[in-house]
């Protein structure tokens, strides 16, 4: 990982932050009840996964290297679609 995000010219802290952060929305899903924390936690993996897209397209990698992060989004983008209604917030899809 530290080799990917020197590969992105990123700044070496950044894995640490984005590290806590997906931890916290891994646990925010995965506690029941809170809605409106699972939403904002899919936001922040979606946020982070285009994210991911644009740095490798912006430091010109491979088209290899956006599969990953293109199917993540997919499979969190379906879970979001999918989730059941107990677990949606009133008024939202």
């Amino acid at each position: 990982m530290v080799k990917m995000i020197s590969d992105l010219e990123l700044p070496p802290y950044i894995g640490k932050v984005l590290g806590f952060w997906k931890i916290a929305g891994s646990v925010a899903l995965l506690v029941p009840g809170f809605a409106l924390l699972k939403e904002w936690a899919y936001a922040g993996f979606f946020f982070n996964l285009t994210g991911a897209v644009a740095v490798h397209c912006f430091v010109n990698h491979p088209l290899t290297e956006l599969i990953a992060p293109i199917v993540l989004l997919g499979i969190g983008a379906c879970s979001w679609f999918f989730r059941p209604d107990s677990r949606k917030l009133a008024g939202i899809i």
